[in-house]
């Protein structure tokens, strides 16, 4: 090979290496500060499993008595997900109503009835206490304003669709619809917060029912596998200031 040829190539290959830098996109963080004087800040940083899941973000007391929901994805705090379903097993490309009761059964009903009516939010029963929002693309980053005088609990479940593995098959349930749209069952972090601490983190405790039948805490966590890897961490970070 001659050195022109040699020169060609040279630069040929540094084209297709600046050609695919250049495609790839960097994802810019979701950030949403609800007002100026927030004391409160949670987190997510996305794993290798990071797939568009839903999730919530709620207070509790140190007895577990739910205070009060942050955050909520838009999709399931609506019933409306991006892909309306059809039966038990059909999706359209177009958005539309999606009752997913498996997909974050712990917070579900822990919350109680929405309107006295229904538990899991329906496009006429939506839940509307909290900030909703799309299911962020990159890390996300929410701020508010809690009480920092008392000890309490910050918890988070998440849930991704048709994430299987070698125990949770499609198969396991097979009279249940709503399994067959969760596959692996929701995840539930939680850390307690203290009055002197500034930087936690929260660490899982168990999972949902999988078909949501009910609210249980399961804390066997041996089967799950991938749902794990869905964030690489949560962090609460709390200024001193009341």
């Amino acid at each position: 090979m001659n050195n022109l040829s040699k020169i060609f190539l040279i630069f040929l290959f540094a084209g297709i290496i600046s050609s695919c830098a250049t495609d790839k996109k960097i994802m810019n963080p979701m950030v949403i500060k609800l007002n100026d004087s927030n004391n409160f800040q949670i987190e997510l940083q996305p794993g290798s499993s990071y797939n568009h899941p839903s999730f919530v973000i709620w207070t509790e007391d140190t007895d577990e008595n739910y205070i009060k929901t942050l955050f909520i994805t838009k999709s399931y705090a609506s019933g409306i997900f991006g892909h309306k379903m059809v039966g038990d097993s059909m999706w359209l490309n177009v958005s539309g109503e999606s009752i997913q009761p498996a997909a974050m059964p712990y917070w579900t009903h822990k919350k109680g009835l929405i309107n006295d009516k229904s538990l899991v939010p329906t496009p006429e029963n939506p839940f509307v206490d909290a900030y909703t929002g799309a299911t962020p693309k990159a890390r996300f980053v929410f701020s508010d304003t809690i009480n920092r005088k008392s000890k309490y609990r910050i918890l988070l479940e998440v849930n991704q669709s048709w994430d299987w593995n070698d125990y949770w098959t499609n198969n396991k349930f097979p009279s249940s619809n709503a399994y067959k749209h969760s596959a692996q069952p929701s995840l539930i972090y939680a850390a307690t917060i203290n009055s002197t601490d500034t930087v936690f983190y929260l660490n899982p405790i168990g999972h949902g029912s999988p078909t949501g039948e009910d609210g249980r805490l399961y804390t066997n966590l041996k089967s799950i596998s991938t749902a794990s890897d869905i964030f690489s961490y949560i962090k609460v970070t709390i200024k001193n200031k009341n």
